[in-house]
């Protein structure tokens, strides 16, 4: 397993729509794997594949819970509900942070990294992951969504919370 570098904004790559996965192979799973190392590296709860410069329809998300690491692939979503705003950054853009506002709730369907479908619902903190990863397939950066950009102090301030 390796350790990615992950792509800074400006970059191509992190505005553009990806490619759906058709193959669903031993690579794919090495690099589901890299892409989890990668992401606990750099202490993120999320990575998508342009970030790490591939234009594919790959996802992961992490926040510590129950559900574990969470593999999405080719993610489509099928409903939202309610409405959250909390602090939000990115891999891709070190040291920023911002408030974004998204939904309370998400259900989405997904192929995982043998290619089969499930469907997974989410709310609260995992909602708001899963729905920032799949914005990075779509070439749609969370600083397009941002109300408000953080300081140090604010953001230790809501941690704190």
């Amino acid at each position: 397993m390796a350790v990615k570098k992950i792509v800074s904004y400006p970059a191509e790559v992190l505005e553009a729509e990806c490619e759906p996965v058709k193959v669903f192979d031993k690579k794919l799973g090495k690099l589901l794997n890299d892409m989890y190392d990668t992401m606990i590296e750099f202490d993120g709860v999320g990575l998508a594949a342009p970030q790490i410069g591939l234009s594919r329809q790959i996802a992961i998300v992490d926040i510590d819970d129950e559900f574990g690491t969470i593999e999405i692939i080719n993610p489509e979503i099928l409903e939202t509900n309610g409405e959250q705003t909390g602090p939000e950054g990115c891999l891709s853009f070190p040291g920023l942070y911002g408030e974004v506002t998204r939904p309370e709730y998400v259900k989405i369907k997904a192929q995982d990294r043998k290619g089969k479908y499930f469907t997974l619902e989410a709310e609260d903190f995992l909602a708001r992951a899963i729905l920032h990863e799949i914005d990075h397939l779509h070439g749609v950066l969370f600083t397009s969504k941002v109300t408000r950009y953080l300081n140090e102090e604010e953001l230790e301030g809501l941690e704190a919370e």
